[in-house]
């Protein structure tokens, strides 16, 4: 296929939609608009709920908006831009696609225009974590990067500029690895998968199949890093095309990056291991965090960076926002924010990280999940576990199946904090890991991050 400047060409005159207007679509809907192509976009929102700058800037260049409404004449498109959020078995978009519409991905777009070189790292958890340390890894190493895709700026915002000595370190969902069809990383990775979005995907198979999406266009020129230590992934990687790498935490001799003898090591091509770094080194708690660095220290030697940069990156990274974050110290009682636990594994990871003497605040939108083994993990490590969201009765009913009656309900963010440091004793943790998605209460789980940290700001008064 072809890509670069020569697909931009092909844009000129062609009647695109792009349906949602987050970041991704109005990324998309600029791109293409500056490529030439006639654009009209779609949301379900109206006028009043979009951002009014955007809105100016389609009225100034004559996009079409379709607003609080499918769009009808679906035959007369050439192509549909999907934002990550957007099914695609929407009844209308099924029509174009029937009618002779290419329908693709902001991800599948903004490889099309590119020009650069793409990692691409994709999991159930894990991901914006492993996202940002490969991230600074690279830069570390003087190569020309940008971080985007899930993790912040959309990708197709930094593709129309990018070169061939460009590298554009992706962290990607299942949403946007449904759509793609000729996207090509020339490194990928699974970190785990477990049960997520089950709302949208229906099975776990379905969810797998999307998350295998990331490597199914690689070539025995590429690489697929895998976790050896998860079964589903470990199956994956079998129908790969590409050269397979593995992490471990339980060691191993094959080409990859391993836990041994507490020491972070990555054995190349021929066998021959390379010291990076000690466990010690690691300055995020949890071993899932480990696992994290594993797949970071793989998807960066085997892109050609030495192990002693990758070393000294690993000591140096403290972690990213929301992801078991420590915010501070009241009373002798720590905070931590885990907003980005939006299901039942990565709140199950953040209570493995902190171990014990927990007042945990959950709750939110649950999508479908099954809280069964959440709820197993409470006892001997939870004393309080509070409650706000839409279904934080489904959270309720679990925890009571399996014995656990400390329970308490707020309706809010501001009531969850204050309820906890009430709770709280010298040396307990009040962690905030929902298990559950924001749509409920916020725009998204940044949001309610900021929220909880605000609340205990308000402690510090």
């Amino acid at each position: 296929m072809i890509r670069g400047k020569k697909y931009r060409e092909t844009l000129a005159g062609k009647k695109v939609l792009v349906v949602g207007l987050g970041k991704s679509g109005k990324a998309a809907a600029r791109v293409l608009n500056e490529e030439g192509a006639k654009v009209y976009v779609q949301d379900n929102s109206t006028s009043d709920k979009l951002d009014t700058q955007f809105l100016k800037y389609m009225d100034n260049e004559g996009i079409e908006a379709i607003l609080g409404q499918e769009p009808d004449d679906m035959g007369k498109y050439d192509m549909l831009v999907l934002s990550p959020g957007v099914p695609s078995d929407l009844g209308f978009i099924e029509e174009a696609g029937k009618s002779g519409a290419e329908v693709i991905g902001e991800v599948e777009l903004a490889y099309r225009i590119s020009e650069g070189n793409f990692v691409a790292i994709t999991g159930t958890n894990g991901k914006t974590t492993t996202t940002s340390l490969v991230g600074k890894i690279f830069e570390d190493a003087g190569m020309k990067t940008s971080v985007v895709g899930n993790i912040g700026d959309p990708v197709v915002a930094h593709a129309e500029e990018s070169t061939s000595d460009d590298w554009l370190i992706t962290e990607m969902s299942s949403f946007q690895l449904e759509s793609i069809q000729d996207f090509r990383p020339r490194l990928a990775a699974i970190l785990n998968i477990t049960p997520d979005h089950l709302n949208r995907h229906k099975t776990m198979e379905a969810y797998a199949e999307a998350k295998a999406n990331v490597m199914k266009n690689q070539t025995e020129d590429d690489y697929f890093i895998y976790n050896k230590d998860d079964d589903m992934v470990r199956e994956i990687a079998e129908n790969a095309e590409a050269k397979t790498i593995a992490f471990s935490r339980k060691g191993g001799n094959d080409a990859g990056a391993y836990l041994c003898d507490n020491k972070i090591i990555v054995i190349d091509g021929s066998g021959t291991e390379h010291f990076v770094c000690n466990r010690e080194d690691i300055r995020i708690i949890g071993d899932h965090n480990v696992e994290n660095v594993l797949a970071a220290t793989a998807l960066a030697y085997f892109a050609g960076i030495k192990p002693e940069v990758i070393g000294d990156s690993i000591r140096d990274f403290a972690g990213v926002e929301h992801r078991i974050e420590f915010c501070g110290r009241v009373d002798d009682v720590e905070y931590y924010n885990d907003s980005k636990g939006t299901n039942t594994d990565a709140a199950i990871i953040a209570l493995k990280a902190l171990d014990k003497d927990i007042i945990l605040i959950a709750g939110g939108d649950a999508k479908s999940q099954d809280f069964d083994e959440f709820a197993s993990m409470l006892k001997g490590r939870v004393h309080a576990l509070i409650l706000l969201g839409r279904d934080a009765g489904i959270i309720e009913e679990a925890a009571l199946k399996h014995g656990f009656n400390d329970i308490y309900r707020c309706k809010d963010m501001p009531e969850c904090v204050r309820k906890a440091s009430e709770l709280a004793r010298p040396g307990d943790k009040v962690l905030l890991s929902p298990a559950c998605a924001s749509w409920d209460m916020y725009d998204n789980f940044e949001q309610r991050g900021k929220h909880f940290k605000n609340c205990i700001k308000e402690l510090l008064r």
